[in-house]
């Protein structure tokens, strides 16, 4: 198995679909709007097993200073090869020159991995969500 990856955006709205029901985001639900978030993402990496969508990350940034890693994710099946590492390699040489690179652990079991990939939790931050969007 050779995995390619590439900032090209030649995905359907079915492969996201496929992608993120298997880690069983609520976003795979809605295929379309994922499709539309994704083209209108800043950057989006993609890993690829052949035409099979395996591995994604996103960004969203100002164009400047800040960047956000919005997702990143990887078909169970692969998981634990080094794909989510490398999806971030390619968003962390792509945001060298920014002040601020960032991104959210959803889960706290996510924090140790990302810590091993250079990031490190920020002392004082808080995530927040406004309430009427959940």
């Amino acid at each position: 198995m050779s995995i390619r990856y590439t900032d090209e955006r030649g995905f359907t709205a079915e492969q996201l679909e496929r992608l993120f029901l298997s880690v069983e985001w609520e976003s795979g639900k809605f295929p379309e709007k994922l499709k539309r978030a994704m083209d209108n993402s800043a950057a989006v990496f993609t890993a690829w097993d052949g035409d099979r969508l395996v591995g994604l990350a996103n960004a969203l940034d100002d164009g400047e200073l800040t960047a956000y890693v919005h997702y990143l994710l990887v078909d169970p099946a692969y998981q634990g090869q080094g794909i989510g590492t490398a999806l971030l390699e390619l968003m962390k040489k792509k945001y060298a020159d920014y002040f601020h690179f960032f991104l959210l652990a959803e889960h706290d079991d996510l924090v140790g991995y990302y810590e091993r990939t250079g990031f490190e939790k920020e002392q004082g931050v808080s995530a927040l969500r406004y309430k009427e969007q959940q």
